[in-house]
């Protein structure tokens, strides 16, 4: 086969568009593809939704890439090991209750996970506004990461959606938006209160049970919803992560 360059581009350019069309109008969008994005997106994309995840970063994956302090090693407890296993992800048993993944294997088997469950992702794209319509997050406005990197003046184009999750993890990015124009939250203060240091077991409770609606169509999971409701980080044990995206799918299924 003769390959021809202009082909190539044609193909791309074309795929590309077929693929960011069908995504103008869906069930589920998802701002970050950390592990919570991902879990989330696996188990709605099961479930017969159309899901699609917007990555501001070239690399999707979020924190769990790099492991603690750049070890690839992760742990999780043995209350999430279901969750890793269901994606093909290999564990050690350490003995009282602590299983530890290969940081780099877990976060490439649960990108593949959530793709092969038919949810699409679409990195270097950034969420800079959400659609609130009628008191009710009704979808994003999306814009290529490098505008903003480069402090172009570029307008953004909308996507809507039936749910919105923020698992863009500290920064919670998506909320913050949404806070700083005016919207109370349904937390006590109806604001963002921030995260606080670390404290592995209650930050892995709490990454759970934070997790939820927090503006009508608008979720959040993972990092993301314990720095809205204070708890603290917890560091490179991931189980917390991955219950929080099960649980939100399990939200947002339940409502549409």
């Amino acid at each position: 086969m003769a390959i021809d360059e202009i082909k190539v581009t044609k193909h791309i350019v074309k795929r590309f568009t077929d693929e960011f069309l069908d995504s103008l109008d869906v069930d589920v969008v998802i701002g970050g593809a950390g592990p919570s994005g991902l879990v989330a997106a696996k188990y709605l994309a099961d479930a017969g939704k159309d899901v699609v995840i917007y990555e501001r970063k070239l690399s999707p994956g979020g924190g769990m890439w790099g492991g603690g302090m750049t070890f690839p090693v992760i742990v999780v407890q043995e209350a999430s090991t279901h969750i890793l296993e269901e994606f093909g992800v290999k564990l050690r048993d350490e003995g009282e209750g602590y299983y530890t993944g290969n940081s780099i294997e877990a976060t490439a088997k649960l990108m593949a996970g959530a793709l092969d469950a038919g949810a699409k992702l679409f990195n270097t794209i950034s969420i800079e506004d959400l659609m609130v319509q009628e008191g009710m997050v009704k979808g994003v406005v999306i814009n290529w990461s490098t505008i903003d990197a480069a402090g172009l003046h570029v307008d953004p184009l909308t996507m809507r959606s039936k749910a919105v999750i923020d698992a863009t993890g500290h920064p919670c990015e998506l909320v913050n938006v949404l806070v700083e124009k005016t919207a109370s939250l349904k937390v006590d203060t109806g604001k963002v209160k921030g995260e606080k240091g670390m404290w592995a077991e209650i930050g892995e409770k709490m990454v759970v049970e934070n997790t939820s609606e927090v503006f009508p169509g608008l979720y959040v999971a993972g990092m993301a919803a314990n720095a809205v409701y204070g708890a603290p980080r917890m560091g490179p044990i991931f189980g917390g992560m991955l219950q929080s995206g099960k649980k939100v799918a399990e939200l947002i299924l339940a409502k549409i």
